[in-house]
């Protein structure tokens, strides 16, 4: 079911599939390229067993622009609580994956896993070249939005084919969140450092055709969680939902199989 969630000093669009199966519930974080519909080609098999709640960040999707300054984490937290959540599996692309990780950092307690692909963590130098910011933002002033989606397919979606339209409409649906959030949205805490912290069942999911920044953190990330599970990928970058659905589930099965 569809509906608005309550936030700090806003709201969040979040859809609920309701209970099903035997399996853990799953709550659905989407990338900074791409919005929560970016999960569909996957829903389908995650719903034969899980109850599963995606929602949009604010900016994207059908989430309104913030207002006021705000943490992902403190949003994250926000929606499991409104749905009742006490302990969900976190699953996590990119942007997402590296709010998924904060929580869990801040309260171990309310993760009972994290399924992580191609993700951001805060804390890792130059993962964001200064030049692509550049561009971006030239790109940007220039009010040149199919420019900013052809540079975005070039940076993050070298496994596609052109016109790659799936990824391209992503990216659309994305940009509006990327200006809209920027001067509201505030970094959580350094976790890159505190990966060694984390004791719950997780697996990361590695592009090898994703930025070569992204794979190296990557690699590093799955090195510093404890007996995480690393899967690389040949022919995923950094729109692992479309490029790779069946990988997506599987790991996401394997890794709910952990959960104890």
């Amino acid at each position: 079911m569809e509906q608005m969630v309550r936030v700090r000093d806003g709201e969040v669009w979040a859809d609920d599939s309701g209970e099903a199966g035997d399996g853990p519930p799953l709550v659905l974080l989407h990338p900074g390229v791409g919005d929560s519909r970016i999960w569909e080609p996957v829903l389908p098999a995650l719903l034969e067993r899980h109850r599963v709640i995606r929602y949009d960040a604010r900016g994207y999707g059908r989430s309104p622009a913030p207002t006021t300054s705000y943490t992902q984490s403190e949003d994250l937290r926000s929606v499991l609580d409104h749905f009742g959540l006490a302990r969900p599996v976190l699953v996590g692309t990119s942007m997402g994956g590296k709010t998924a990780i904060s929580f869990a950092l801040c309260d171990p307690g309310r993760v009972a896993a994290l399924g992580l692909l191609v993700p951001g963590v805060s804390g890792y130098p130059d993962l964001e070249s200064q030049e692509l910011m550049a561009q971006i933002g030239k790109l940007a002033q220039a009010g040149d939005m199919e420019g900013l989606v052809a540079l975005g397919l070039r940076v993050w979606g070298a496994a596609g084919t052109a016109p790659d339209a799936p990824a391209a409409e992503q990216l659309r649906a994305a940009i509006p969140g990327w200006f809209s959030s920027y001067g509201h949205e505030t970094e959580d805490a350094p976790a890159f450092d505190r990966l060694g912290e984390l004791r719950l069942p997780c697996a990361l999911l590695l592009g090898e055709k994703d930025m070569p920044e992204v794979v190296r953190c990557n690699e590093a990330m799955a090195a510093a969680i404890p007996h995480c599970r690393l899967v690389r990928h040949p022919d995923c970058d950094h729109f692992p939902t479309l490029r790779a659905p069946e990988a997506v589930v599987r790991l996401v099965t394997e890794l709910c199989a952990r959960v104890a």
